[in-house]
Order: C-alpha cells, then sequence, then structure tokens
C-alpha cells in the first residue's frame, strides 16, 4: 500500500499554492469555477489568518485549488446542486457560534467555536477527502484534533459513540425551507469513539490557512480523512457522545447505499457507480475527461486507521 503521509518538512515548497495567488482569490473567482459552472458567487468569510502549526499527518500531494474546493460542496442546507452552497451560504451568520459538547460525559460543555479557536492550538493538515460520487480533492484544512474537545469534557466508560448536529436555521439556509425537502432537519452524522478519538480526526475551522468560508461549512465542521465525504458534518452545533449507535442522516434517508461507518472502500461498487477509481476535482481543467486514478483502501490512510476495524466485514459494515 501506498502510504500519503510525509513530514511537514519534507513537504516541497512547490507543492504549495503561492500564497500571493490565494489572497488575490476574488478575483478569480469572479471567472468560471471548476467544472463548468458559469460564475462563482464570491467566498464570504473574515479576512482572518489563522496561526497553525504544521502536522506530520499530511499527504504530499498537490493541492485542489480554492476555487475548486470552495464551489464543489454538498451542503444540502443550502441546495442540492454542488454550486448551491457558493451560491447561496452567504446569508448564513456564522458569529457568534456556539458547540455544544454532552451525553454521557463527566464534564459538559458549551463552547463558542472562537474560545476553541484560541484555547486549542490549531494545525493546518492536509488530507484527501472523497467524495461518494468518485471524485477527490486534497485540501489544506485547519482545525483542532477532536480528541483535545472529547478529553476536555472526560467521556464516561459507557460512551461508545459519538453522534453530531448541525444548524437549523430556515431563515438562513434556505434548503431548510420551501416545498421539496432533500433531508430530515437536523443533519446528523455519527463515529465510534475511538474514530473520534483517532489523531486524524479533527474539526476544522478553516482551510488554505483562513477561516472557513459558509459554504466549506463554517465555522466548524467534521473531518475524517478515511471516509467518504459525506461523513464530514458541517456547521455542528452540538457533539454528544452515547452508548448506543447514533443515527445518520444519509443512512436514514437510503440505507440501502449509504451505511454507518462509509469507509473508503474500493472492493465494494456504490449501487449506482464504481468505487475502484476517482478523479481528482479541478485537475485537467476539472472536466468528466479527467484523468481517472485507483482509489486507495481506507483513502490510503490504511496503515494509520485499519486496526479500528480488524476482524470486521467491511463490505457489511459499509
Amino acid at each position: 500500500m501506498v502510504m500519503l503521509i510525509r513530514r511537514a518538512s519534507e513537504i516541497q515548497s512547490s507543492e504549495i499554492t503561492d500564497r500571493s495567488v490565494y489572497l488575490r482569490r476574488r478575483e478569480f473567482m469572479l471567472g468560471a469555477a471548476a467544472l463548468g459552472i458559469a460564475s462563482v458567487a464570491p467566498v464570504r468569510t473574515e479576512a482572518a489568518t489563522l496561526a497553525a502549526v504544521k502536522s506530520p499527518l499530511s499527504t504530499d500531494e498537490p493541492l485542489t485549488q480554492l476555487k475548486a474546493i470552495t464551489n464543489y460542496n454538498n451542503f444540502y442546507e443550502f441546495g442540492v446542486e454542488k454550486e448551491d452552497p457558493a451560491a447561496h451560504a452567504h446569508t448564513l451568520t456564522s458569529k457568534p457560534w456556539k458547540v455544544k459538547v454532552d451525553g454521557l460525559v463527566g464534564k459538559p460543555a458549551d463552547y463558542d467555536v472562537d474560545d476553541l479557536i484560541k484555547d486549542i492550538a490549531l494545525e493546518e493538515r492536509i488530507y484527501r477527502l472523497r467524495c461518494v460520487e468518485a471524485w477527490s480533492m486534497v485540501i489544506p484544512w485547519v482545525g483542532v484534533p477532536l480528541k483535545n474537545v472529547l478529553e476536555r469534557v472526560e467521556p464516561l466508560g459507557s460512551a461508545k459513540y459519538v453522534s453530531f448536529e448541525t444548524l437549523v436555521r430556515p431563515s438562513e439556509m434556505s434548503g431548510q425551507n420551501g416545498f421539496f425537502q432533500a433531508l430530515p432537519w437536523p443533519y446528523v452524522e455519527g463515529l465510534r469513539l475511538d474514530e473520534a478519538m483517532h489523531p486524524l480526526t479533527i474539526l476544522a475551522v478553516g482551510l488554505y490557512g483562513e477561516k472557513l468560508p459558509n459554504q466549506s461549512g463554517a465555522p466548524i465542521r467534521l473531518v475524517v480523512p478515511w471516509k467518504y465525504g459525506f461523513k464530514s458534518i458541517k456547521s455542528i452545533v452540538r457533539i454528544q457522545l452515547t452508548e448506543t449507535q447514533p443515527a445518520t442522516s444519509w443512512n436514514l434517508q437510503n440505507p440501502r447505499e449509504y451505511g454507518f461507518y462509509s469507509n473508503v472502500n474500493p472492493g465494494v461498487d456504490h449501487p449506482r457507480w464504481s468505487q475502484a477509481t476517482e478523479r481528482r476535482i479541478g485537475a485537467d481543467g476539472g472536466s468528466l475527461f479527467t484523468r481517472r486514478q485507483p482509489t486507495l483502501p481506507f483513502n490510503g490512510y490504511g496503515d494509520q486507521v485499519a486496526g479500528l476495524y480488524a476482524g470486521m466485514d467491511l463490505k457489511v459494515n459499509y
């Protein structure tokens, strides 16, 4: 298996997007977006640079361009098309923002996201993220290890799972109002406690060195790099520790296609497409003719996480 992790000191400067180019993002985002989108809504974000330590838990693959990351999103609270979040998420008020952490914990707490950023050292982690539709990205996230947050609230011995809940605010989230509802709200997701405590699992608060834009899940979202992209709940307002396996939105919506675990497994096809290969978003012009590449088990993080699933049938536990 090919390992994707390399120490940050070994990453060549040529592989990182030049900051001067990134800071001119509002100029080039007025042009055509990746994947044939004709026009792009500007990213609405506070121009706040996040000081973060470079993490050794990073891939050395070339980064996906910011315009592709912020204009190809699944965020059904703002619509079902990939470009809908960029067009509509500017309506979301993401400050102030609190996250409740409760359930089977000794010290339940309500955290202000800005306080988390101040109190827990931020890390920059370059992770591969695989979308379920056989597309992938490489994203420079900025975040905090979820483990650090959970340890603060002191999980009880009976806690086995962690559930997540996103915001419900129809007045600001256009996909939550109207006749057609893509999913029941709130959007919910879950992990086993050992998955949540794994060093690779983070709560992201930024990308490309600045705070998250709204369409990318502002102000705080989950990133689990060895799982499919839909296991990346955005705009989190509650984290709860439980004894029983929590419900997840996509498993409730279509249990035949979406299981609880959502691990990247190229040996198991999705009922409507193959998982064996993938296309890199933004590469080769970002078209359907982009060169396909083999999908790696656990998205290439098998050496780090395969032990979590020892003895499990990953075709049954999909």
